[in-house]
């Protein structure tokens, strides 16, 4: 069955969690490891749900401009309509990572969002998504993936008026450019080839001395092809450059007093090793020299590796390696092989409900919901709760929600139902006074002065003082021997300021 086929450049679903959504990749290479297993190599995409809250106001922003450009052509898409279609959303990475292919649940289908295309069609197909953004999980970033049209003046060079005739270039010539070849030379082309035959065998002797260039290149027939490479024909012509088109100076240049010039390009400076890890380097981040620089080849410049990313790429290695890959990329993989659950269909009463949702709600999906947010990462309808779930390992080992997670809630979600939902979360508490604190406040106001305090809300007030007035006063207006008794039964505030008001 070819629907059954794993392929490269097929979009799939990878399980890494029993409880968190499916994780979206592509296959670029299907490879069998040394015990007999499939190994998979994916380019990986994300979900809304993967990215931070700034990007996803971001990508709101992006979708809210589609609309309106296509407002003419798009139907009117109804408010859960808008909510699936975030779930239909992926944005692309170029981030690579290998994965068991045992862990492969599925197909789907991912396209570039076309400016032709119906939205609501892609909710009418299963397993379909799209996107249009490309995230870089390094930078945290969000691009766009079509090209731009650069038009206006900005993009423009500036071209200098016409000179009228006669009028003189008072420019200095020697700082706009630097000439490395003149093509009116008084040299004949015959000769200019015979000086670079010279120059090539130059080089061929220059690597027979050279101790390290013998041990890499044992014959002469290497030695020669080395010779003939472009760096000695490059170095040539730059030798008859600055010896004015003379012959015989660039002749002395080449075999100067001590000894002849080697010249050696990328390919011959980098030893094997350092090959070997340039390969290694290239399969797991592609052509992204920056990082093969920063963690393979440390001590080599960009240029050098980009340099010798090119020459590599001539050599018999390189076409070696693309035949074998286009060898292993015409053998398919069966997945009956791999293990792919069997979904049911949804039904009206579910026979399993799943765990969903922080611990501490106690949410339940039925089986119906379950496959939809395995799938596509959220819930049918939108919800509160949906934007700040984090299922499985990912559950934060408290019972309430942060403001930062209420804020990456779903779009669709009030700042009234936002601000209710945190409130709700919080932990309560309430702030319980003494009942000889609250007498302070009426006994000693000459000292608190609660006007003029409130006037200045950061200036301390000497709580000691008010206690010790306090409590003075309250010792004054009520003996020892009836304070106990009257304090052992509860009486109004009021009461008890009637007492001691009658005492003064």
């Amino acid at each position: 069955d070819r629907q059954n086929m794993l392929k490269v450049y097929n979009y799939v679903y990878f399980e890494n969690s029993s409880s968190n959504p499916y994780l979206i990749r592509r296959i670029e290479e299907l490879n069998k490891t040394a015990n007999g297993n499939v190994e998979a190599k994916v380019v990986c995409l994300f979900r809304r749900r993967d990215i931070s809250g700034n990007l996803n106001t971001l990508a709101d922003s992006n979708a809210s401009e589609y609309y309106f450009e296509e407002e003419s052509k798009q139907p009117p898409i109804a408010e859960q309509q808008k909510h699936q279609l975030k779930h239909r959303e992926l944005f692309l990475s170029r981030q690579f990572e290998s994965l068991p292919a045992t862990h492969i649940r599925g197909k789907c289908n991912v396209t570039l969002l076309n400016e032709t295309d119906v939205l609501t069609s892609y909710l009418e197909r299963e397993d379909c998504f799209f996107y249009s953004l490309v995230f870089d999980p390094v930078q945290k970033t969000l691009l766009a993936d079509q090209g731009e049209i650069r038009v206006g003046s900005k993009y423009q060079a500036e071209i200098p008026d016409k000179l009228a005739e006669g009028e003189s270039d008072n420019r200095v010539q020697e700082k706009l450019e630097t000439k490395v070849w003149d093509p009116d030379n008084q040299l004949k082309d015959s000769q200019i080839d015979q000086f670079l035959v010279v120059a090539r065998a130059v080089g061929t002797f220059a690597r027979a001395l050279d101790c390290s260039s013998s041990i890499r290149q044992p014959s002469l027939h290497m030695s020669a092809a080395a010779a003939s490479r472009d760096i000695t024909l490059f170095h040539a012509m730059d030798t008859l450059q600055k010896n004015g088109y003379d012959l015989a100076k660039a002749m002395s240049t080449l075999v100067p007093q001590g000894g002849p010039v080697l010249c050696r390009d990328e390919m011959e400076e980098w030893s094997a090793s350092e090959a070997m890890l340039f390969e290694e380097a290239l399969e797991k981040y592609g052509k992204d020299f920056n990082d093969i620089r920063q963690d393979f080849l440390p001590w080599k410049s960009l240029a050098s590796v980009v340099q010798f990313y090119y020459m590599w790429k001539t050599t018999d290695r390189y076409i070696q390696q693309k035949r074998l890959k286009a060898a292993e990329a015409d053998r398919d993989i069966v997945m009956h092989d791999l293990f792919t659950p069997k979904f049911a269909p949804p039904a009206a009463q579910s026979p399993q409900w799943y765990a969903w949702g922080p611990p501490n709600m106690q949410c339940r999906l039925c089986a119906s919901c379950w496959i939809y947010w395995k799938k596509y990462g959220g819930l049918k309808t939108p919800t509160q709760l949906e934007g700040a779930t984090r299922s499985g390992s990912d559950a934060a080992p408290r019972g309430h929600m942060t403001r930062q997670e209420v804020q990456g809630m779903s779009p669709f979600t009030s700042s009234a139902g936002r601000a209710k939902l945190l409130a709700k979360n919080r932990q309560t508490f309430i702030l319980q006074t003494t009942k000889l604190t609250r007498i302070a406040r009426r006994v000693c106001q000459d000292i608190l002065q609660s006007r003029r305090a409130a006037r200045r809300p950061y200036a301390s007030i000497n709580a000691n003082a008010v206690k010790a007035e306090c409590e003075c006063t309250v010792a004054t207006a009520i003996p020892n021997r009836n304070r106990t008794k009257y304090f052992a039964h509860r009486h109004d505030k009021d009461a008890v300021i009637n007492v001691i008001e009658q005492a003064l």
